[in-house]
């Protein structure tokens, strides 16, 4: 016999979210709220599960998820990161992991900012910004000496998530940028410059600036290097993905070198991950091998959800919130605020 969606009493539909305020404290790590021993309960409430009967297993996995996330507010970074989400392979996820990590920390209560530096655009589509030929954009950032403030956007989709679209302009702004003066580093001048105008006016710092850009190593991509403080490597769990790894530290190498001292790679996360092939575990063994500080716990499947997401002009968080793919993005997400929390009491104690 067929449930009506009001009969049915899903574990997490009895998590109780917590009211809007606190609002994170910066630089104070908020990991707990009033419904903990709630979700505790409900999490053990919930049937074991081995990994011979996978789909159950999942399910299991993402009601643990749904109960643990719901409500969470994440800790604030002291100062505001800037990360830049790189790799030089195409397909793996840059986008995808861009537009979902900044909707995941602005659904917490976070600011964030998505600088979209591709000519692709494909993160002002998943985020809902306008991006039409004339729209101000990153591209009159760049070439014109705009400042950020006329071309931000607010999503319509998500409170406290701002952005700024690339358009179609910006294909040819790798040939424009060649004659400009200090031309790998208008980005960051710009950011600056933008940054420091939201507190001259007493507005709430930006917590996060995620930056997009193109797989291909040009004055963009330069530009997007040169603006971050930290860069976030998606790595598809494919063969192929693991060559052009290295490729593409030597390349963060000489620009740590000649034009940013104080870049780094701070977060690797495992993309498009697929437990059941002894190839996904593989490459993620080798990963966390190489890279265990920087490779996060939690990795992001593939998911149908994933990519449907974009072609209704939203990122999966909105779209689908309770599929895998989002609970996999919120979970990362909360796990990059966190280390950083960790990361900054370590250097301190230290």
């Amino acid at each position: 016999m067929s449930m009506g969606t009001d009969e049915r009493r899903w574990p997490w539909d009895r998590v109780t979210a917590p009211p809007a305020e606190p609002t994170p404290v910066r630089g104070e790590v908020t990991l707990t709220d009033a419904g903990d021993d709630e979700r505790v309960a409900l999490m053990e409430s919930l049937p074991q599960v081995d990994d011979d009967t996978p789909l159950a297993a999942q399910l299991a996995i993402d009601a643990r998820r749904r109960i643990d996330l719901h409500g969470r507010r994440f800790p604030r970074p002291a100062t505001t990161r800037v990360i830049t989400v790189a790799n030089q392979k195409g397909g793996v996820g840059k986008t995808t992991t861009t537009v979902n990590l900044a909707a995941g920390l602005a659904q917490a209560g976070l600011n964030v900012l998505v600088l979209d530096n591709d000519p692709q655009g494909n993160a002002s589509t998943a985020l809902g910004f306008e991006h039409r030929a004339g729209t101000q954009s990153i591209y009159e950032v760049l070439i014109e000496d705009a400042p950020i403030s006329s071309a931000v956007q607010a999503c319509p989709d998500i409170p406290r998530l701002y952005g700024v679209p690339a358009t179609i302009d910006l294909s040819g702004a790798e040939v424009e940028l060649v004659s400009l003066v200090s031309r790998e580093t208008r980005l960051r001048r710009a950011l600056d410059t933008y940054l420091e105008e939201r507190a001259a006016k007493g507005e709430e710092p930006i917590d996060y600036v995620f930056v997009d850009c193109p797989p291909s190593l040009g004055l963009l991509t330069l530009n997007a290097f040169v603006v971050a403080r930290e860069v976030l490597i998606p790595i598809q769990c494919e063969y192929y993905a693991l060559e052009g790894l290295s490729q593409l530290l030597k390349t963060i190498d000489l620009i740590k070198a000649h034009l940013n001292p104080g870049l780094s790679v701070s977060t690797i996360l495992l993309t498009m991950y697929d437990g059941r092939t002894n190839l996904a575990q593989q490459v993620a063994s080798e990963v966390r091998e190489h890279f265990p500080e920087q490779t996060l716990r939690t990795t992001v499947p593939r998911s149908v959800r994933i990519s449907e997401a974009p072609s209704h002009g939203q990122s999966v968080m909105t779209y689908d919130p309770s599929s895998t793919g989002a609970l996999a993005y919120l979970e990362a997400a909360r796990e990059l605020a966190e280390r950083a929390v960790q990361h900054a009491d370590q250097a301190r104690r230290a």
